[in-house]
């Protein structure tokens, strides 16, 4: 039924599936369990062809590596299990608040999250930036700091779905290829509950997340090549060695997790949805997964209307703004050269590209290109303007939240959210970039004073 490069046999079921991850014949898993029973099965972003949650394991086989499967829920069963009132007086302060959201065995997640740092993923502050929102002419802007996650990054929520998938499917390993940040996240939750992983990531990757990766005891490939060469690699081992494989814009259920956020951005907003959310993007990962949250809550009823998703790219690394400039699909998008300080959204073809142009078509947003410098200059702007300490990446959104101001897009009273995706402590060197070195004085209070006066400060 597929043309798949080898065929391995399922851990579970001992069914025989390729690289797709199509199984031949119907496996006994969790499609019948209760406590999973809101999940209706997958649909084919690109064809709508539906299948059973344990009918296709990564993407659809009529479209190859490039068929990324959506989770189809039952709302009504959803809003049974769930609802504004319950959450009130729920003490969980994670992702798993959500639960009857998430496409995960209940109890596997309470194995697992109940002491680790599992259990941990998600719900990170949401701070009001009012002098930020002055400097910029606004009323109402808040930062979501996910800088504040276990391993550091947004990444964690994604990861955090893929170690209980491991489990739940009885996998002996899981892998993923990263530019750092998913990495880090993998491997960091992995060791909280002794999960083996295996790690690619290219070598041109910041040191810190390197460490990162060996620190948490993971097996860390570097592969001497781009993001995408390592993700391609990845794509290969994980069937050739009977791997869970984690990469986003291909197991289905990573959007999952990264959904999680636009949960939570709503909830502290008091179920008053925002006008704008500003969003980096390298995959477009991160930003179909806020389309999916949003579009979650709007068909329960639990917010009336969605957001403008606002997608920022480095200006080396922007083929999702070229395409939504010229009017292209994601399937008529060809590779570019990529290149940026910000390396977490670096890609030259982005995995996830007909999700995040869906994303913001659908919301009525914008793409917004930035240049290095000015991704740069927004990494202290938003450190002194509200305290959080981001890498580029992450600090790129507030950028294109600058432009996006300049440019006339966003009215003086919309409620605006930036997402910021990740701790500045992942690229030490470039916040150095951002700021310059500090004055060295000698142990004397005459130094002190010619060093205060040469710097401009009372």
């Amino acid at each position: 039924m597929i043309d798949s490069p080898r065929a391995i046999r399922s851990p579970r079921t001992g069914s025989v599936r390729g690289r797709s991850g199509l199984y031949h014949d119907q496996p006994v898993g969790k499609r019948g369990n209760s406590t999973m029973k809101q999940m209706l099965g997958l649909r084919c972003t690109l064809c709508g062809a539906e299948y059973e949650v344990h009918q296709v394991q990564y993407v659809c086989p009529h479209h190859g590596d490039d068929g990324i499967l959506d989770v189809v829920y039952d709302y009504d069963e959803v809003a049974r299990q769930i609802s504004p009132h319950q959450l009130r007086d729920n003490p969980t302060a994670s992702i798993w608040r959500y639960l009857p959201f998430l496409p995960v065995d209940p109890d596997m997640v309470r194995i697992l999250a109940s002491d680790s740092s599992l259990g941990s993923v998600g719900w990170t502050p949401l701070y009001p930036a009012p002098r930020l929102a002055t400097a910029l002419g606004l009323r109402h802007l808040w930062v979501k700091d996910d800088g504040r996650q276990p391993t550091a990054s947004f990444k964690d929520r994604a990861s955090a779905i893929a170690v209980v998938k491991t489990r739940e499917l009885g996998y002996p390993v899981v892998t993923t290829a990263s530019t750092g940040n998913a990495a880090a996240a993998l491997a960091g939750l992995c060791a909280a509950v002794s999960q083996p992983n295996v790690i690619f990531v290219p070598r041109t990757a910041p040191p810190a997340k390197i460490a990162q990766l060996l620190v948490y005891g993971a097996t860390v490939l570097l592969v001497d090549g781009t993001y995408d060469d390592a993700f391609e690699l990845c794509l290969r081992a994980a069937p050739e060695f009977g791997w869970y494989n984690r990469n986003t814009a291909y197991n289905p259920y990573m959007t999952e997790g990264k959904k999680t956020a636009a949960y939570e951005i709503c909830e502290q907003l008091g179920w008053q949805a925002p006008d704008r959310i500003f969003v980096p993007v390298g995959d477009g990962c991160i930003i179909g997964g806020m389309h999916k949250g949003l579009r979650d809550l709007l068909a329960v009823g639990w917010i009336d209307r969605l957001p403008k998703l606002m997608g920022v790219q480095a200006a080396g690394s922007s083929p999702l703004v070229d395409a939504w400039e010229r009017g292209l699909e994601g399937w008529q998008m060809e590779p570019v050269k990529a290149h940026s300080v910000a390396d977490s959204i670096v890609a030259g073809l982005p995995r996830d590209r007909v999700k995040a142009l869906r994303a913001v078509r659908d919301t009525g947003g914008a793409f917004v290109r930035v240049s290095d410098e000015e991704i740069i200059a927004a990494i202290p702007a938003l450190a002194q303007g509200c305290g959080v300490f981001a890498e580029p990446a992450a600090a790129a959104a507030y950028a294109g939240l600058v432009k996006a101001v300049a440019q006339g897009w966003v009215g003086a009273d919309e409620r605006v959210v930036v997402l910021a995706t990740g701790s500045g402590l992942k690229d030490v060197s470039t916040a150095m970039r951002s700021v310059g070195q500090p004055a060295i004085v000698a142990p004397d209070l005459e130094e002190v004073r010619r060093a205060m006066s040469a710097m401009g400060v009372a």
